[in-house]
């Protein structure tokens, strides 16, 4: 059995990302096993799309829940050609404003449950398999205000770097996606504790073409996938300038609103 494994498959990247493997890859796959919490979502996609549904309602960040994940790939011990980690979430406000349960949940969704995920899944990945890690463009620079948020992506981006390194000799790519900000629910749900800055609405991006690059950076073999020429000249930028100027450029700017 040849599967994709999709975690956050319920919206936004992961739930695009369901859609456009089915319809370049369905042919290929036997399966989409698809995880979220949220299962109508997932459901709702069941003949919408060119590909076998498998439906996994269970929230990764819970050990317990995971062991459905676990003992179905220990059942059918399937070829996965694609491992997707899209799940995650972000939210707005300075360090110590935020609910613990937010600041901790990010870490543990963000980071934790996507490398338990990819331990899980990694034996059943073979050559010229491929992993897709949703990090963000957050992961170039620390950003205030966005301090955990930013930090878990730059784990995920570090992560999937040396990952890929790891997997070379067995031909298996590992592809860190970096978009800065995406039109999907992700910003309903930062937005809850903050107002993103007005210029990350205007370089809002269409989440049907990252997912789109992403997919073709991954067959191409690219260990990092960035979507548009303001996130590129963002990550141009941040290798080059020291990161303490642009934080103190943000302090005084901060200081004078």
């Amino acid at each position: 059995m040849r599967i994709a494994v999709i975690t956050g498959a319920s919206s936004g990247m992961g739930k695009e990302t369901a859609v456009q493997l089915a319809c370049r890859y369905g042919k290929y796959l036997d399966e989409l096993w698809l995880i979220a919490r949220r299962k109508e979502p997932m459901e709702e996609l069941k003949g919408k799309i060119p590909a076998s549904l498998r439906i996994f309602p269970m929230d990764i960040t819970d050990r317990i829940q995971l062991e459905g994940l676990k003992m179905a790939l220990e059942k059918e011990r399937p070829k996965v050609l694609f491992l997707v980690n899209a799940a995650g979430f972000g939210k707005i406000g300075d360090v110590g404003s935020l609910p613990l349960e937010d600041e901790g949940g990010m870490i543990q969704l963000n980071c934790q449950a996507l490398c338990t995920v990819t331990h899980l899944v990694l034996p059943y990945l073979g050559k010229n398999s491929r992993i897709i890690q949703f990090a963000s463009a957050a992961a170039f620079l620390p950003q205030p205000r966005f301090a955990v948020y930013a930090a878990t992506k730059a784990f995920v981006l570090s992560y999937s770097q040396a990952l890929n390194a790891e997997l070379k000799s067995k031909q298996i790519c590992v592809t860190a996606v970096c978009p800065g900000p995406v039109n999907t629910e992700f910003f309903q749900i930062a937005e809850t504790t903050g107002q993103i800055p007005e210029y990350k609405r205007l370089v809002m991006a269409d989440p049907e073409k990252v997912v789109k690059k992403a997919l073709y950076d991954s067959a191409a073999g690219k260990p990092l996938s960035i979507y548009g020429i303001w996130m590129k000249l963002f990550f141009a930028g941040a290798s080059v300038i020291p990161h303490s100027w642009i934080l103190n450029l943000w302090g005084r700017n901060h200081k004078k609103k």
